[in-house]
């Protein structure tokens, strides 16, 4: 779940902003382009998509490892005996 520090990196990654709390009325805009509270509720869902699809992606990419492992004949208990 998006928290209000995610949704104010993904509307303002480049900072220019001070925020107390987490609602949209303890935003201060110091030097960045305001948004309207509207953009910011609604930046929650889009940056909880934007999360899960970095989930989907990491864990595809460890079922790809693990399937290259299993096609060595290898599998994760082999790596930690080697150190890896």
């Amino acid at each position: 779940m998006a928290t209000a520090r995610d949704v104010m990196v993904y509307l303002r990654p480049n900072g220019g902003y001070t925020q107390s709390g987490y609602e949209y009325e303890g935003i201060t805009f110091v030097d960045c382009e305001p948004f309207t509270k509207e953009e910011y509720e609604n930046a929650f869902a889009i940056v909880d998509e934007l999360i899960a699809q970095k989930e989907i992606q990491a864990l595809a990419k460890k079922e790809a490892a693990l399937a290259k492992l299993e096609a060595l004949g290898l599998d994760v208990d082999d790596l930690k005996a080697l150190g890896l």
